[in-house]
């Protein structure tokens, strides 16, 4: 890993897995899209690697008639929705997070959280998160969205800051690739899903088990000051 010595500006977040412990079940919120793209299409239709928004739009663009595609592509979105918001009702904040968040802003560093989740479904886990940083952009707020760089460059013009005067921080190979594609640092944690071996082969700036200890690291390489601590 390659650790730049000029300081940071600004550093953005991914929610589920990096600030949060939201353990969406993906493999059925394809499954259920699968089921009703079958009966509207009315064929076999069988999840792929592709992720679940992305895989919505190619099956909307199959359809035989733009109406069936709407249609299923409004369905395909309640559902995903409604998935996100299930597991809201079961995630919760990781208790660093809002010290890290803090810390930050104690430290003159501006920070932001970018997510392809939902608004509804990231504030029932952090209902007050706007009060700990500067910019929430979230899947229905984006004009693009990760791994397009877009999403991160698009709340970058909100904060008013260079890509390489910028962290993004999280916990999929996504996270480290859309920071990479928009010229700014990245740092993956294993607090999620993917674990060290996987994250490293991505060849994040850094790598830390979760965002309290990558902050701890930053401070020790002074690219953040050192003078408070995190709990």
């Amino acid at each position: 890993m390659m650790h730049s010595s000029a300081k940071l500006d600004a550093v953005l977040f991914d929610f589920d897995g990096t600030l949060a412990e939201l353990t969406i079940d993906f493999d059925l919120m394809k499954r259920r899209i699968a089921a009703v793209a079958s009966a509207l299409l009315e064929r076999d239709v069988s999840p792929d690697g592709t992720p679940v928004l992305e895989w919505l739009d190619a099956l909307e663009s199959s359809a035989p008639t733009s109406d069936l595609g709407k249609e299923l592509h409004s369905r395909g979105r309640l559902i995903v929705t409604a998935t996100e918001l299930e597991a809201a009702g079961h995630g919760k904040l990781f208790s660093f997070t809002r010290a890290v968040l803090d810390e930050l802003a104690r430290s003159g560093v501006k920070s932001g959280v970018i997510t392809r989740n939902c608004t509804p479904a990231v504030l029932k886990v952090f209902p007050d998160l706007r009060e700990h940083c500067q910019v929430f952009l979230p899947r229905e707020d984006a004009r693009k969205l990760k791994p397009d760089p877009g999403h991160l460059i698009q709340a970058l013009h909100i904060l008013g800051v260079e890509p390489d005067k910028v962290l993004m921080v999280g916990d999929h190979p996504m996270d480290v690739a859309t920071a990479k594609s928009a010229g700014a640092r990245s740092a993956a944690v294993w607090s999620g899903r993917t674990g060290p071996e996987d994250l490293a082969r991505m060849h994040p700036d850094y790598l830390a088990p979760d965002a309290a200890d990558l902050l701890r690291q930053l401070k020790a390489l002074e690219i953040l000051p050192k003078d408070n601590h995190i709990a």
